[in-house]
């Protein structure tokens, strides 16, 4: 197998200590999203007033727009401790229970990736969110009893990368929804002036400019960059990070003006040379590519998708017109003179939804 891109990258225990370090701490040192700040600042300066816990709140977005640098800004805005959690590791009531009966009063309990909580422990939570109350049953069968336990007020901050595979009345109990947007260029600056000035890092504005169209919209994306830069920097001897620096330095670890890394260029080559521009299946492909069918779904696809390089069609995978001038082919007469094909086919999409239960269910 390939090695894994550097913008998908698994992080070792040092990075993710700089990459907390760089998180805001506040609302106001929060970039971008500026329909959710204030939205989200009016929540929680109304419910200080009240003096009165948070109304429990929902983030939604691809990863690595800030969902848990959020949560972590709701704790400190209500001066209230915060307590880390994940869908994945709730897999029973019991767990979820665990986790409540523990809570103090105004204590925000963050739920990561809440799409993926079991079944049973999703109906828990629905009494816990409106009642501050949950059912222990204890005993089996016809003896089984419910002995109901109080839960001191707190708030609840879910995150998922999912929101359609929330239940209604789950995603119904949440008093505030945040969605989150991608991230433009200018934004994806203030981000890294912010991080350079933390890392004592002087770049100068061609050098953030170089770093954030490279980013693909995501702040995570554009710190881990940077951190990347920094090391190219420091070998070479670089004392301030201009454009042509970054450039060698990104180029070096293979992410290209658009922010292609390596594996987003093998899915579009392998489409391009080895299969005509497609309609190629997508396991097909992933073995292609030497990549897992997942990898190609869920790394590289919705980023080509959303730069209208690849399209998914109900006959498979298919190269834009873009892909091929950006990869320098020249594109073969009558390759897009063909029908029209419904690039994003609804039945399509409803089909992968249905089939698809969420992990760990």
């Amino acid at each position: 197998m390939a090695e894994p891109s550097l913008v998908a990258a698994g992080e070792e225990p040092e990075e993710r200590a700089i990459e907390a370090a760089l998180r805001p701490k506040n609302l106001d040192d929060f970039v971008g999203q500026h329909r959710v700040r204030k939205q989200l600042s009016l929540v929680l300066q109304a419910s200080k007033m009240r003096g009165r816990t948070a109304d429990h709140v929902l983030f939604s977005g691809p990863p690595g727009l800030g969902k848990t640098t959020l949560a972590m800004i709701v704790a400190a805005e209500m001066n209230a401790p915060l307590r880390l959690s994940s869908g994945p590791a709730i897999q029973h009531a019991g767990d979820l229970a665990a986790i409540l009966s523990s809570l103090s009063e105004g204590e925000v309990l963050f739920l990561d990736e809440i799409h993926r909580m079991s079944r049973p422990a999703e109906e828990m939570l629905y009494m816990a969110m409106e009642d501050f109350r949950v059912d222990i049953v204890v005993g089996k069968g016809a003896g089984a009893t419910a002995i109901p336990l109080e839960l001191p007020p707190f708030t609840l901050v879910g995150a998922t990368t999912r929101a359609g595979l929330l239940p209604g009345p789950l995603r119904d109990r949440f008093g505030f929804t945040g969605h989150l947007e991608f991230y433009s260029v200018p934004e994806l600056e203030l981000v890294l002036r912010r991080s350079a000035g933390l890392l004592d890092l002087k770049v100068n504005s061609a050098g953030f400019a170089e770093i954030a169209g490279r980013s693909r919209g995501t702040p995570r994306i554009a710190n881990r960059l940077l951190r990347r830069v920094r090391d190219w920097a420091l070998v070479h001897g670089v004392a301030q990070i201009d454009a042509r620096s970054a450039s060698a330095a990104l180029d070096m670890y293979e992410v290209d003006k658009k922010g292609l890394d390596r594996l987003d260029r093998a899915v579009l080559d392998a489409l391009i040379t080895k299969f005509g521009g497609g309609p190629v299946g997508l396991s097909t492909l992933a073995i292609a590519v030497g990549e897992e069918t997942e990898t190609v779904e869920t790394v590289a696809e919705p980023f080509l998708v959303r730069e209208g390089l690849l399209g998914r069609t109900p006959r498979g995978r298919i190269a834009l017109a873009p892909a091929w001038t950006h990869l320098g082919y020249a594109i073969p007469a009558g390759v897009f003179a063909q029908e029209q094909l419904d690039l994003f086919d609804p039945g399509e999409e409803a089909a992968e939804g249905a089939g698809q239960a969420p992990r760990g269910q």
